[in-house]
């Protein structure tokens, strides 16, 4: 891997953890009015910060150029 694609890389680790993360997050505000929705979301977080986090473990696999 280059070096651009590399930073490629750890943007989009960074936003699928942190976005997941916050998503679930939002879901503990929506439960209050939807229990189902937030059932949803929080799902939804949750495999989408756990895809950030595999990632981080190919990213490991690579060596550096």
């Amino acid at each position: 891997m280059n070096p651009l694609q590399i930073k490629r890389l750890h943007n989009l680790i960074w936003v699928l953890i942190y976005g997941g993360l916050l998503c679930v997050v939002v879901s503990l505000f929506v439960a209050r009015t939807d229990e189902t929705l937030a059932c949803w979301m929080a799902a939804g977080g949750a495999v989408v910060a756990g895809v950030g986090v595999v990632l981080i473990f190919i990213r490991s696999k690579y060596k550096e150029v």
